[in-house]
């Protein structure tokens, strides 16, 4: 009954049949994996993709912890005999956390409130009579009251005891939270301001010293960045509720709106001073700071999820970055004083040779023979070079070799070393590679991830590969779900040659762990290759269940079948045998004949396991077995004699590649040591909302120099190639001296002489 219900709910906000929810749910309670549902249960939830299926597992977590919430409130409540038949359908209709949370809020159990302390010294009736009677004198009523064995001592003492009651009432009162939450959400500024005395040193946050914008507007890149300056003690935050006003109001407009929902008309009788005193008190002592808090922490869980997003997306194209395939490589990790290590892989990534060099400390020429040599004797198809310190000085050593050694033909590449040294340090390349000195196992991560890098950054923590943006200050827990989630659709996406797959790669196969992973690897010791699909289920811990969720995942070449190659999952070979008994063909004769292939219809080869979509997949399969859906690989091509930000100048037209992509803009590699920033608003001709429109991480992009702020170490870039671009005399301090709003990033999309103006500063202090 809850899984019709909350299929419902879901369906809608897919725009989806609920049926087709309810299936995925069956299945993912079941055991299934996401990847496995997406690829090969098309025809049982009506062909939901991976994108679906995760908002769906995602949005089922929250409506069954949100079910599991009402029933434990629904209980409390009615035993303490106030569960009334309005109240419980509120609560069981609601679909938001916050507004359970507010119906609960009267009959929660709390400590000894001042309102609750008025009650038990009896004031309730004081309070209701005041607030019903507005002819009332206050003060007379209130002589009625006094008891100075129950804390009423005089008239004040009861008065305010009344109006506790009152104001914990109101603001405990969930229909008037919700219009109040409403109108701030797209009414107030959040305000920030320096703490007086750390204006110098929490210089970093300057942009935020005097900042105000609508709260339901700010980005999250400077939301978090806002966060992150009160965290460090350089920020006040605080809600204005009022913005339309110059100065703090008598009267907030939301006491208006208390004041109307209440039904409250105000004629100068003797109580209406006293009247408006509760709702003043009911406004800035209550639901000010409940509200204050709770916007806060909604925009700050608003950014987290976007930044968390955006975090996902780079990884996303960082693990389906081009491979440069398996060719031998020559891993170089470069170093000026400590030398640059090296290693050499062979086409398989296994390490055959490793080394370290000195060509910067005056051994260039002792270097340059052992850089051919090893490149002579292990036929080094491709160098990948870090794009760490002394990257650039590394790659000019590596082309002063090809020209003393003209027989060196190794393409040379530039590659990402994020995370290299995490992995280095790690127990798992301790395991790997036990007796190497953890800077060349740097080297070797280097050269695998140019082979494949999917297959060399899934033994990275997601986390510390470094395209997220504010990622140490968002939830860890939700930023890890994420991100596991991202590198288990990829690398199913992919798939994995299930006899040279590491541990790691073959533990984010669905329905595979790290136990049953290891299992594989110690089968494959003790028993050599795989040559069949189902020695699976000869592997300890590995049965049905799992074998059913990974096969289709797990590639055998030069197997025993041919199609334990394909993507063609075990379960649907007999559709592929009734296509061949029917057209009197073999596996071999149709396997990569597109033209013959186009020339089935799938419908012809339906039966009650396997529709139409299964069967379409199938033959897709069969015209290219195995196929990988990575784009192909490219490289960017430094300027030659451009090594620091130094050789920099306003104008150049240079090759980059870029790095990380954030909802302000783009940072690109342009081979000096310091990314340089594509702001958004410079990344088209065309107004873009979305940076990962029009260009991903890993993308190979022309950019024209806008601007070099040693100083800071910015380096602002334009892919708008024909905008004229003039140096700025002082890039230094924000422009006029204020700080950046919402008004001034938008509009900054005129790059000229305010090239790095506000925006660009502002865009450089998020991405750290």
């Amino acid at each position: 009954m809850i899984n019709n219900q909350i299929s419902h709910i879901i369906a809608g906000e897919l725009t989806v049949k609920p049926e087709q929810v309810l299936a995925a749910i069956q299945l993912l309670d079941e055991g299934s994996t996401v990847p496995f549902i997406a690829r090969y249960r098309k025809e049982v939830t009506g062909g939901l993709d991976d994108t679906q299926l995760r908002t769906l597992d995602s949005r089922l977590s929250y409506l069954r912890e949100l079910e599991d919430r009402k029933q434990t409130i629904l209980k409390s409540i009615e035993e303490q005999g106030k569960l009334t038949p309005e109240l419980s359908k509120s609560i069981i209709s609601t679909l938001s956390k916050t507004e359970l949370e507010d119906l609960y809020l009267p009959y929660k159990p709390k400590r000894r409130t001042r309102g609750q302390i008025a009650i038990e010294a009896g004031l309730e009736p004081l309070a209701d009579d005041l607030w019903q009677n507005s002819t009332l004198n206050p003060e007379t009523e209130a002589e009625k009251y006094l008891d100075a064995d129950k804390g009423v001592a005089d008239t004040k003492s009861a008065l305010d005891g009344a109006r506790y009651i009152l104001m914990e009432r109101f603001a405990e009162d969930a229909a008037l939270l919700a219009k109040v939450r409403h109108y701030l959400w797209n009414n107030a500024h959040l305000v920030s301001q320096v703490v007086s005395g750390k204006e110098e040193e929490g210089a970093k946050f300057r942009d935020y010293f005097a900042q105000s914008e609508l709260i339901s507007k700010v980005p999250s890149h400077r939301a978090l960045a806002m966060f992150r300056g009160r965290n460090e003690g350089f920020l006040q935050l605080s809600l204005n509720a009022d913005p339309q006003y110059e100065e703090a109001p008598k009267e907030s407009y939301c006491e208006q709106i208390i004041t109307e929902y209440l039904g409250v008309h105000f004629n100068d009788q003797p109580a209406d001073k006293w009247r408006k005193a509760v709702i003043n008190w009911t406004w800035r002592i209550k639901i000010l700071l409940h509200m204050e808090t709770e916007l806060m922490t909604t925009l700050r869980e608003n950014a987290e999820q976007e930044a968390i997003d955006v975090f996902a997306a780079n990884l996303h194209d960082m693990l389906m970055a081009a491979p440069a395939g398996m060719k031998v490589t020559m891993g170089m990790d470069p170093g000026l004083r400590t030398g640059v290590k090296i290693a050499v892989v062979d086409a398989t990534g296994k390490l055959v040779a490793t080394e370290t060099i000195y060509p910067h400390t005056g051994q260039a020429d002792k270097a340059a023979m052992i850089i051919a040599a090893l490149c002579i004797k292990y036929q080094v198809e491709l160098v990948a070079i870090g794009n760490g310190t002394a990257s650039r000085e590394t790659e000019r050593f590596y082309l002063d070799v090809q020209k003393k050694y003209p027989e060196v033909k190794a393409q040379k590449v530039i590659v990402s070393e994020a995370g290299a040294s995490v992995y280095s340090a790690s127990e798992l390349a301790a395991q790997e590679f036990p007796d190497l000195d953890v800077s060349i196992r740097g080297a070797v991560s280097i050269a695998r991830r140019l082979q494949d890098p999917l297959a060399e950054l899934v033994k990275i923590d997601p986390k510390s590969i470094g395209v997220g943006q504010y990622q140490h200050d968002v939830s860890q827990t939700l930023l890890a779900k994420k991100l596991d989630a991202v590198v288990e659709d990829g690398v199913n996406a992919v798939g994995v040659n299930l006899n040279t797959a590491s541990m790691m790669l073959l533990a984010r196969i669905a329905g595979l762990n790290k136990v049953i992973a290891q299992n594989i690897i110690d089968w494959r010791n003790e028993n050599g290759q795989f040559s069949d699909r189902k020695q699976l289920l000869k592997v300890a811990r590995l049965g049905p269940k799992a074998f059913e969720q990974c096969a289709g995942f797990l590639r055998i070449t030069n197997g025993n079948n041919p199609l334990d190659a394909s993507a063609v999952h075990p379960e649907a070979y007999p559709v592929v045998e009734r296509i061949l008994d029917k057209n009197h063909k073999s596996l071999k004769d149709i396997l990569g004949d597109t033209n013959y292939l186009k020339s089935l219809k799938a419908v012809d080869y339906v039966d009650d396991h396997f529709g139409v979509p299964t069967v379409t997949d199938i033959i897709k399969e069969l015209d290219k077995p195995g196929r990988d859906p990575r784009p192909e690989f490219k490289t960017a091509q430094f300027a030659d004699n451009i090594e620091t930000m130094q050789d920099l100048k306003v104008g150049m037209v240079m090759e980059g590649a870029v790095t990380n992509v954030t909802n302000f803009g783009a940072f690109v590699d342009i081979g000096v040591h310091q990314d340089g920033l594509v702001h958004i608003s410079a990344l088209s001709n065309k107004f873009v909302d979305d940076p990962r429109t029009v260009v991903k991480a890993g993308d190979i992009v022309k950019v024209k120099v806008v601007e070099v702020d040693i100083a800071r170490k910015r380096i602002a870039l334009t892919m708008r190639l024909d905008d004229a671009v003039m140096p700025k005399q002082d890039s230094t301090k924000p422009a006029n001296g204020k700080s950046v709003t919402a008004k001034s990033q938008n509009h900054n999309h005129s790059m000229g002489n305010s090239a790095m103006g506000n925006a660009f500063a502002a865009a450089f202090n998020k991405n750290k």
